[in-house]
């Protein structure tokens, strides 16, 4: 079917009609997501419709760089009959790439039906005018001195001999920048048995191409122009993107026939049928136990954790926050490490996250953003080492190696709490009453961290409610074990100062800061930290006070509002651009990793006698936020929600937190059906 070229169109001819899309095709907004353990990974839409620009079958992160690499965008796939590999091209084609050209006004559906499966691997089956083919992809993951690679799969379905021409649609850029077409890409194409390598630009090792199967490829380098990224757009970022193609990639399948492909960096994959069946086998496996479990939802939600956890430089475990563009962020990552690991009864990563950590601790902090070392690492958060002692006393209380807790883990914790006495940059200073400051007017050193031209949108300087309780729990866990005088002095000032100045007898709950004396009423989610913590100054009365506004004026069906919808500045809605979306991220909208604050402080509030009545409350609860595992992120619960119905969700579509701590808070009501009590009590 000949058809004309124009901006809106890749560089080869096109059909110009396409049949329209079934019933069946996937909401193009549902989202799947495969991790290949060394911080890249592959995600698009369950139609094939790339919508963002971090859309692709295998965003990289290469050795030695902290940052992401699109390598493999996607695949200009086309069928028709095939008789023998070399032969004319079929006068018919059924064109299977979908895309949104930007000069049209809707997107160009493939020539099929189209059918999708999350697992046990995303795969598509299209229905075809010459019958029915499968496709489907696995990343393998880093493991056992095996490089990540991609590998795709396609299955002949139908009667007939087909022939399938692949067009590989290479990115070759920082994946957070959509660059302009570049003329100067090399189109040379390396062979090495049935292995072909392209390397266009110089600063990236050359991708191999290899496939098990009758198959050719002919180098014919091409642009792809003008794809549309409707997501980008509403989000206000640049959004059109342009793919390079090195050739054409040509398979022979017969019926009931298969080919398989393997994308990686470096060297060719060996036996890429056999990466992909050994993949296969695994997904399979773990899938089947999610479906025999007495827990589906949660199930589910645990099996999606370990797309977070990788490994980066020198092998160190670290924890990703969250996808599509977030990377290592250390509030994030203590924040989620023990819901992501403890929870799920894996205390060994738990310890190497923590033991990795350490040599990034530099002058009481660790870093906001991660990089491969202190030197290229942003440490411009305050809290991050308090989440960081956090999930030490969680490990510890777990009873998990009390020698790697004594020898290592302690000693950090006590640096932590001397820099802070001698003063610490980020505004981190301890003062007479024993209260911990932190931040100053353009720094909003914690989570409620947004900021817009006009400035942080949160104020949060000087001492916000959850690094004082925070603060408070280092301090007590250091006198449990063995502090001396001046931590217990210090410990006993900072209790009875953070009582006198957060908590609001007429308001029932505590202030969300305390600024140059003066207590902000604003009633938001942070004060349930200090409800929560085991090792806290409040009284039963005043967790269960806290917590009772919180669910008066903070819970939904999917986690707790930032700001209490009677509060003017609240927001309602989680959308626009860049400054609106800021603007509402912290003033109303809905975040779901707060449940874990909201649960625990609910359960050691508790009445004894009505402790396992309430576990099984919220854990009804929690159940009901887990219906979002299908809406955005297949098998994870976004970033964040609106504050108003219908609660659509925004941000990332997976993010560790929310998985860590529904897992904990899971762990939670667990332990008080089984036991009656929480501990530490």
């Amino acid at each position: 079917m000949p058809a004309s070229r124009s901006s809106a169109s890749p560089d080869h001819s096109l059909p110009e009609t396409s049949t329209p899309p079934s019933a069946d095709v996937p909401s193009a907004d549902v989202e799947w997501l495969l991790c290949d353990g060394r911080g890249g990974y592959a995600c698009g839409t369950a139609n094939g419709l790339p919508t963002r620009r971090y859309h692709g079958l295998w965003i990289a992160r290469p050795a030695g760089s902290a940052r992401r690499r699109m390598l493999v965008a996607g695949l200009a796939e086309s069928v028709g009959v095939a008789r023998r590999i070399g032969d004319e091209q079929p006068e018919q084609l059924a064109y299977l790439l979908h895309a949104h050209w930007r000069s049209q006004p809707a997107p160009t559906p493939p020539s099929a039906d189209v059918t999708f499966a999350r697992r046990p691997l995303p795969t598509w089956t299209f229905a075809t005018l010459f019958g029915e083919v499968e496709r489907s992809v696995a990343l393998r993951r880093e493991a056992d001195g095996q490089a990540p690679a991609l590998l795709v799969r396609w299955r002949n379905l139908s009667g007939q001999r087909l022939r399938l021409l692949v067009r590989p649609l290479l990115g070759c850029h920082d994946v957070d920048h959509l660059p302009p077409v570049d003329d100067g890409y090399d189109p040379t194409v390396k062979t090495r048995g049935a292995s072909w390598g392209f390397r266009p630009v110089a600063d990236m090792d050359t991708l191999w191409l290899t496939v098990d199967g009758v198959a050719a490829f002919t180098g014919e380098a091409t642009w792809y122009r003008d794809f549309l990224l409707r997501v980008d757009r509403e989000r206000g970022y640049d959004h059109v993107a342009h793919r390079w193609s090195p050739g054409v990639l040509e398979l022979d399948l017969p019926a009931g026939g298969e080919a398989t492909a393997a994308f990686a960096c470096a060297e060719p994959v060996d036996a890429p049928a056999e990466q992909f069946d050994a993949q296969l086998q695994v997904a399979t496996a773990q899938w089947r136990a999610v479906q025999q479990s007495d827990d589906v939802p949660f199930a589910r939600l645990a099996l999606g954790a370990d797309d977070f956890l990788y490994r980066g430089e020198g092998d160190r475990l670290g924890v990703l926050a969250g996808f599509p563009w977030f990377g290592e962020w250390g509030r994030d990552v203590f924040l989620a490490l023990p819901g992501l690991t403890l929870a799920r009864d894996r205390a060994d990563l738990c310890a190497d996250v923590l033991t990795g950590a350490l040599p990034f601790l530099h002058r009481g902090l660790l870093p906001n953003i991660y990089g491969r070392d202190v030197a290229d690492s942003r440490y411009n958060s305050c809290d991050a080492a308090l989440w960081f002692a956090l999930a030490v006393q969680r490990f510890a209380d777990g009873g998990h190696d009390p020698e790697l807790v004594e020898r290592r883990l302690l000693p950090a914790l006590r640096s932590i709490v001397d820099a802070y006495r001698e003063g610490a940059e980020l505004g981190l200073v301890v003062a007479a009453d024993g209260l911990l400051h932190a931040g100053g007017p353009e720094l909003n050193a914690t989570w409620m961290d947004a900021q817009t031209s006009d400035g942080p949108v949160t104020p949060r300087e000087g001492l916000p409610v959850e690094i004082q309780a925070l603060w408070y729990s280092l301090l007590a866990f250091l006198v449990e074990r063995g502090g001396d005088r001046p931590h217990e002095e210090l410990r006993d000032r900072c209790g009875k100062s953070f009582v006198k100045q957060f908590w609001l007898k007429g308001d029932g709950c505590l202030a969300d800061r305390v600024h140059e004396g003066v207590a902000d009423r604003s009633v938001r989610p942070n004060m349930l930290v200090a409800a929560a913590l085991p090792r806290s100054p409040l009284s039963n009365a005043q967790r269960q006070g806290t917590v009772k506004v919180a669910e008066q004026q903070l819970v939904t069906p999917v986690g707790l509002r930032t700001l209490s919808p009677q509060d003017p500045r609240y927001i309602g809605r989680y959308q626009g651009g860049v400054d609106e979306r800021d603007n509402a991220y912290h003033q109303g909208t809905v975040w779901p990793w707060l449940c874990g604050f909201f649960v625990e402080a609910s359960l050691r509030g508790a009445p004894k006698r009505s402790k396992k009545k309430l576990a099984q409350e919220r854990l009804d609860w929690l159940r009901g936020v887990l219906v979002e595992l299908d809406r955005a992120g297949l098998g994870h619960v976004s970033e964040v929600f609106d504050g108003d119905e219908p609660r659509r969700p925004g941000g990332t579509f997976a993010q560790a937190w929310n998985t860590g701590e529904l897992l904990r808070a899971r762990a939670l009501c667990a332990a008080v059906l089984a036991d009656g009590e929480l501990t530490p009590s």
